[in-house]
């Protein structure tokens, strides 16, 4: 069989959106290193390899750059450091970070919509925002009018921001961010403070965001540099486009073609529903949307289960599609129809209701 492009395929893995909390237990550190003596300077502290904190924030970025991809397998993690918050001015933020987020969680019902981010930046730039904070002037900042900082799942796009230093290491910062109520910001969006006072950040989509904008009105209130993680990459992606094409996740394990997918889906589904699949695809192809977007819009309309049920069958089945293709969709048909998937069936609220419990998560 021909080789099918990546982002043509639908790999049912998923990649959880949150770090767990690195801090919640002590942890050793590290106050002297001569190879990082500008990060030590600064204040800084290097975590010891075996400890905790440093487990957790090291397969946490692992895991935002695709664990079992080529990508991950070639990037060497090679520090990170802390910030320990010690002067009075880097002591002074994290508190005012604390008062904010309880007056965002106030605001929004008990909940401040706290998460991790990444920036990527130069060792000279991630220097200046830990030792006072972000400004508008910051080159990897987007735009003077806001921050964009990359979720937690996304932390090859921070790299992809990065500069390499004359050692040939890079560095990119993660921050704990105070996200609150968000509203959705156009590409390029001049707007540098919220719509309304119901608002207390911005993301490019709602549903799958691929970045958290902090206005500039709140980016050293609302953004609290917590690591500076450093790695040495492979030189082929020092060019954007070389990074890009090695940081494609590729599907390990189960896929199948898009088309293929839409098909199978169509012979248990509403006409209704078969257009909606048909017109996501399309916006796709266009470039309207994005792979993952796509992906969890089908999982929205056909039901989680049912697309992990089909990419599942076709994996175990695929040798059937060259000559017995009735007896492969007789297959799904029978899986579809057990008494443990009626339950659930093919309505877009049950789907997010089970999704936790899909095969593939």
């Amino acid at each position: 069989m021909s080789q099918i492009p990546v982002e043509d395929q639908v790999a049912m893995t998923m990649n959880n959106d949150e770090i767990a909390d690195a801090t919640s237990e002590s942890n050793p550190v590290d106050s002297c290193s001569d190879d990082f003596e500008f990060f030590t300077k600064i204040g800084l502290t290097k975590l010891q390899e075996p400890s905790l904190e440093h487990t957790i924030i090291k397969a946490s970025f692992c895991t935002g750059i695709g664990d079992q991809s080529e990508l991950a397998k070639k990037i060497n993690i090679v520090a990170i450091h802390k910030n320990s918050h010690s002067s009075r001015s880097r002591e002074a933020r994290a508190d005012s970070f604390q008062v904010f987020a309880k007056a965002v969680a106030d605001k929004c019902g008990g909940d401040a919509n706290l998460k991790y981010g990444w920036y990527g930046a130069s060792r000279n730039e991630i220097c200046e925002i830990v030792m006072h904070g972000f400004s508008w002037c910051n080159t990897a900042a987007g735009n003077r009018y806001s921050i964009s900082l990359s979720p937690a799942k996304f932390a090859f796009d921070s790299v992809l921001s990065s500069e390499a230093d004359e050692n040939g290491l890079r560095h990119v910062l993660l921050c704990r961010v105070i996200l609150g109520k968000q509203e959705v910001l156009t590409a390029n969006s001049n707007q540098f403070h919220p719509t309304s006072p119901e608002f207390d950040s911005g993301v490019d989509d709602l549903s799958a965001p691929r970045k958290y904008i902090v206005w500039s009105v709140y980016m050293n209130t609302h953004i609290l540099p917590s690591y500076v993680i450093s790695i040495k990459t492979p030189c082929l992606i020092e060019g954007s486009q070389g990074f890009l094409e090695a940081n494609t996740i590729k599907p390990n394990s189960k896929w199948v073609r898009f088309p293929t997918l839409i098909s199978m889906l169509s012979r248990f589904l509403e006409p209704s529903q078969i257009a909606s699949l048909n017109k996501n695809y399309s916006d796709f192809r266009e470039k309207k949307i994005t792979r993952k977007q796509l992906i969890e819009r089908m999982k929205e309309i056909a039901g989680h289960q049912a697309v992990a049920a089909i990419v599942d069958l076709f994996a175990k089945k695929k040798s059937l599609l060259r000559g017995q293709s009735l007896n492969f969709q007789l297959s799904i048909h029978n899986f579809l129809n057990k008494s443990t998937w009626e339950n659930e069936g093919s309505s877009s609220s049950s789907s997010k209701g089970e999704a936790g419990a899909a095969k593939g998560r």
